[in-house]
């Protein structure tokens, strides 16, 4: 007999789409992908990703509802500085354990508050001088604000995994925040105000940041932090290779998905914009500089610059390899813009028609073409038939919504979400084993060499190589190609049983072997199990059954 088992609880039975996503996140196990979204560091140039969030979050919610919002639907939030604000802000709980902010609230949050943090009185003669004793910001109003919004929340509490780098200035090495991280150790569970300021204190512009933490021996750990861009201006790698040691360490959530099968990692990355296309230094000039020139330049740090842009690049370029190498180029999506000038490209410039600009170029960015860094000569440039950045995202949240629907299987919402399980006693599943060794031998000669899966000395990933070697014979000999993939949903659960006899018959199987797989296979019933209560009994009419010996070479 098989029983429908999964569980829902009787104080919340799920009716509607927009009512699921009240539910708690499911981890990358229970589905198909592991979604990343990454943002870089850049000041008040951390309006240009909040705008791009904008326009992400409302397809969402367009195909989920209202409620949808950023954290239901990426695995791991990444940012730095500005980004690890943004970071916190959409991963941070309210009182119902739902996402604290909006992206809207996230623009909102900085047109109100950025004049007060980057005050404009500083940015002349006053700030230079303060920048040569001390940070050219107090950084109190930014710490009262911050404190003020997310309070005594604790990184474990977060909707979703945040991770935010930072750097320790005592042990000159990078200090990575994580969700999961603060739930394995407790001196890792940092207040997210603390963790805010520690990524957003940017040397020469904020103080750094000093708090502490104890473990759940009482031991007190100190931590002393700088700006996270100083370790990982674009964290996308960061991110990846969270996930990575998360899969690793067999951490519950993710594990069994593969540590390097980046087919299956979905990233957003975003980018604060660059005046690299401004072309402002020039080694002339650059090389009569001396250590103050080099901290500030016409209203620009190019220390700063150059250290954050290299970082930021080399991320993307190593990204971008990676996921081309592996054919899932269309799995990485960076979103950046090279073209900044003027004040636009200025980390701390408060004013309203700046902050105004900075927005627009965010939709600006939208409409621009899907762009990618050239492994020949490392410039980024325009994908050819790629669409625009609006195009992918309008994609990349369709991939999202289903990606969150399906994992809401375990959790299901329809009859159609349920996947029965169709155990089998003692006697059957002995006497099916022993039909099983029989075949074996056999298997070689009635399996094509082309079906890969299930079989002994046979690898998946042959299907992969074949794939290949057809691709290149076709383009070697300039032969037209036309090439069809297909995944069967749930093929345990809706194989034929009439297939099944059909092929046993066709193969030349006896009649004793036809009739003994027929009532291995075709004598089961199921019952649904709702909070502990059997219902009536079904007959099944097609699929085969879990832990039956046989159950892999019927799909064969």
């Amino acid at each position: 007999m098989a029983s429908l088992g999964v569980r829902v609880p009787s104080s919340k039975v799920l009716t509607n789409r927009t009512s699921s996503l009240s539910t708690p996140k499911t981890p990358p196990s229970t589905g198909n992908i592991v979604t990343i979204l990454s943002i870089d560091g850049g000041g008040v140039r951390g309006l240009i990703p909040a705008a791009i969030l904008v326009f992400l979050e409302s397809k969402l919610q367009e195909l989920d509802g209202e409620d949808a919002r950023i954290a239901d639907y990426f695995d791991v939030i990444s940012g730095t500085s500005t980004g690890g604000l943004v970071s916190t802000m959409l991963g941070a709980p309210n009182e119902q354990k739902r996402p604290l902010f909006s992206a809207k609230d996230i623009i909102a949050f900085y047109n109100e508050n950025i004049p007060k943090i980057f005050p404009s009185n500083r940015n002349g003669f006053g700030g230079l001088l303060s920048s040569i004793i001390g940070p050219r910001y107090t950084g109190e109003y930014l710490h009262s604000k911050i404190r003020e919004l997310l309070g005594e929340k604790r990184l474990h509490e977060t909707v979703t995994d945040v991770v935010v780098p930072t750097f320790d200035i005592t042990f000159l090495q990078p200090t990575i925040f994580s969700t999961n991280e603060a739930n394995a150790d407790a001196s890792k569970d940092a207040l997210l105000s603390d963790v805010c300021i520690s990524t957003s204190a940017a040397p020469t512009y904020l103080p750094a940041h000093h708090f502490t933490t104890k473990n759940r021996f009482g031991k007190t750990r100190s931590f002393n932090l700088v700006d996270g861009g100083v370790a990982a201006n674009n964290p996308t790698l960061l991110a990846v290779n969270h996930v990575t040691k998360e899969i690793l360490v067999q951490r519950t959530g993710y594990f069994p998905v593969k540590p390097v099968d980046y087919g299956n990692f979905l990233v957003l990355s975003l980018g604060t914009g660059s005046a690299k296309l401004e072309q402002k230094y020039k080694a002339e000039a650059a090389a009569k500089w001396g250590l103050f020139s080099w901290l500030t330049h016409n209203g620009s740090n190019p220390l700063i610059d150059c250290f954050s842009q290299a970082s930021a690049d080399l991320v993307d370029i190593h990204a971008s390899v990676l996921f081309q190498a592996l054919h899932c180029e269309k799995n990485y999506l960076r979103i950046q813009d090279d073209c900044l000038e003027g004040t636009t490209a200025s980390m701390d410039n408060s004013s309203n028609e700046n902050l105004l600009k900075l927005v627009q170029i965010g939709n600006e960015l939208l409409k621009k073409p899907v762009s990618r860094v050239n492994l020949d000569n490392g410039n980024i440039e325009p994908v050819l038939n790629g669409g625009t950045n609006e195009e992918e995202l309008i994609r990349f949240a369709k991939i999202l919504s289903d990606e969150r629907r399906m994992r809401l299987i375990e959790n299901p919402i329809k009859p159609g979400d349920f996947r029965p399980i169709s155990l089998l006693h003692g006697v059957q599943k002995i006497f099916s084993k022993i039909l099983a060794n029989r075949l074996e031998g056999e298997l070689p000669a009635l399996i094509d060499n082309a079906q890969t899966g299930f079989m002994k000395g046979r690898q998946i990933t042959e299907s992969y190589i074949y794939a290949q070697q057809i691709l290149h014979y076709s383009k070697k000999n300039k032969m037209p190609l036309a090439l069809f993939k297909a995944d069967i949903k749930k093929a345990f659960d809706t194989v034929s049983w009439q297939f099944i006899t059909a092929v046993l018959l066709n193969l030349g199987f006896p009649q004793q072997w036809q009739s003994w797989i027929s009532n291995l296979v075709m004598t089961g019933t199921s019952q649904v199990l709702l909070n502990g209560l059997l219902g009536k009994t079904i007959t099944l009419k097609r699929g085969v059954r879990q832990g039956d010996p046989l159950s892999c070479w019927k799909l064969c």
